[in-house]
C-alpha cells in the first residue's frame, strides 16, 4: 500500500504541472449464476461489485494515468480480492494507439470467448504489460502482451501474448485473432512441473447490417484452432481446429447471439472450458434494460448445448457506470 500511494503522489505532481487534468470514475455490478454441469464445467454463482478510478494528465497526444480497481465479491471479505494498480503511458492519435504499463483490459481486447473466457474481466480487469493498435480507413490490427508472473521459487513464469484485427470492405468483413500462452515451471523446479505452451488462432469472413438499418446484426464464420504442448508428457503438439461459426443480431433494446463450435475441443489457458467439448453451441437471448450514454445495463440468459446430449443454463447480469472528463 505504501508503494501504490508513493506512485499516486508522484503522479500528483506532474498533475500540479500539466495542461489537462483528465479523471474516470468507474462502477461495474456484476451477477453471473452458472447451473452448469460436469465434466467441462461447474455450478457457480459470482456477485460483486467494482469500484474502480483514474487521474492523470495530458499532453498533447501523450497521456498518464494513475489509479486503483477494487472487486468485492459479495459473500467475502473485504481483502479478499487485493486492490489492482492501475499506472501506464499511453499515446494516442487517429491512426495510432500504444500503451504501456498496467491498464484496463476493457475495451482494448475483444478475443473468442473460447480464447478468453469473460470470468478473466471479472479477477483480472488490467493487462499488465504493453499494447499496440494501427488502423486504416478499410481496418485496424492490435496486439498486446500480458505479463502475468516472474519466475520465483514458489511462481511460475507466465506471460501471455496476442493479435487480433479485421479488414473490411462495406458490409464484407475479415476478422483474425492469434493468441499464446506460456506457462514455465518455478526458478528450483522443485516439485518437478512441466513447461505447457498454449497456442491457437481464429480467422472468420462474414458480412454484417448497415449503420443505418433498424436492425443491426451480422453473421461470420470460419476455423478455430488451437495447439497444445505439456513438454515431457505429450506426444509433441495437441493439435485441434473445428468450424466456428456466429450469429448476432439486435432490434432496440433486445438482442440474440449464437455461437458454434464443431468438430473438436480446445484447450486455452484462460478460455471458456465448454469449448473443450467437441461440439458445443451457446445462445444468448439479450436484454439491454439500460442504454444512456454514460450508463449501459445488461441481462443474459444463455443457453449452453454441449456434445449434443447436455442443456445447462446461466443467467448474467452487468451494470457499467463511467464517468469523467
Amino acid at each position: 500500500m505504501k508503494k501504490t500511494l508513493l506512485a499516486l503522489l508522484t503522479l500528483m505532481g506532474f498533475i500540479a504541472h500539466a495542461q489537462e487534468f483528465k479523471y474516470q470514475l468507474l462502477f461495474e455490478g456484476i451477477g453471473d449464476n452458472r447451473e452448469f454441469s460436469q465434466p467441462y464445467a461447474y455450478p457457480q454463482t459470482i456477485m460483486g461489485s467494482r469500484g474502480a478510478f483514474e487521474v492523470g494528465v495530458n499532453i498533447d497526444n501523450h497521456q498518464l494515468r494513475g489509479g486503483l480497481s477494487h472487486l468485492l465479491e459479495f459473500g467475502s471479505d473485504l481483502d479478499a480480492q487485493k486492490p489492482k494498480l492501475t499506472l501506464y503511458y499511453q499515446f494516442q492519435d487517429e491512426g495510432k494507439e500504444f500503451a504501456f504499463g498496467a491498464f484496463p483490459h476493457r475495451d482494448k481486447i475483444d478475443f473468442p470467448l473460447a480464447m478468453l473466457t469473460d470470468t478473466l474481466q471479472y479477477f483480472r480487469p488490467n493487462i499488465e504489460g504493453l499494447f499496440g493498435k494501427i488502423s486504416w480507413n478499410w481496418g485496424h490490427q492490435n496486439g498486446f502482451v500480458d505479463w502475468v508472473g516472474r519466475q520465483t521459487e514458489t511462481q511460475r513464469e507466465q506471460f501471455m501474448a496476442g493479435f487480433s484485427g479485421e479488414i473490411f470492405h462495406k458490409n464484407l468483413f475479415f476478422q483474425n485473432y492469434l493468441l499464446m500462452f506460456h506457462n514455465a515451471h518455478t526458478l528450483n523446479n522443485d516439485p518437478p512441473l512441466h513447461i505447457e505452451d498454449f497456442m491457437g488462432f481464429a480467422l472468420q469472413a462474414g458480412i454484417r447490417t448497415t449503420e443505418n438499418s433498424a436492425m443491426q446484426g451480422h453473421f461470420k464464420a470460419g476455423i478455430l484452432n488451437s495447439t497444445y504442448r505439456e513438454r515431457g508428457v505429450t506426444d509433441g503438439y495437441d493439435v485441434s481446429t473445428t468450424l466456428f461459426a456466429e450469429l448476432a443480431g439486435s432490434y432496440k433494446n433486445l438482442g440474440i447471439k449464437s455461437v458454434i463450435n464443431m468438430g473438436g475441443g480446445h484447450k486455452f489457458m484462460y478460455g471458456d472450458p465448454y469449448y473443450q467439448a467437441d461440439d458445443y453451441w451457446r445462445t444468448d437471448f439479450i436484454w439491454y434494460f439500460i442504454n444512456h450514454e454514460k450508463i449501459k445495463g445488461k441481462f443474459n440468459l444463455s443457453m449452453h448445448v454441449v456434445d449434443w446430449a447436455t442443456l445447462d443454463q446461466q443467467q448474467q447480469l452487468s451494470i457499467i457506470y463511467v464517468f469523467g472528463n
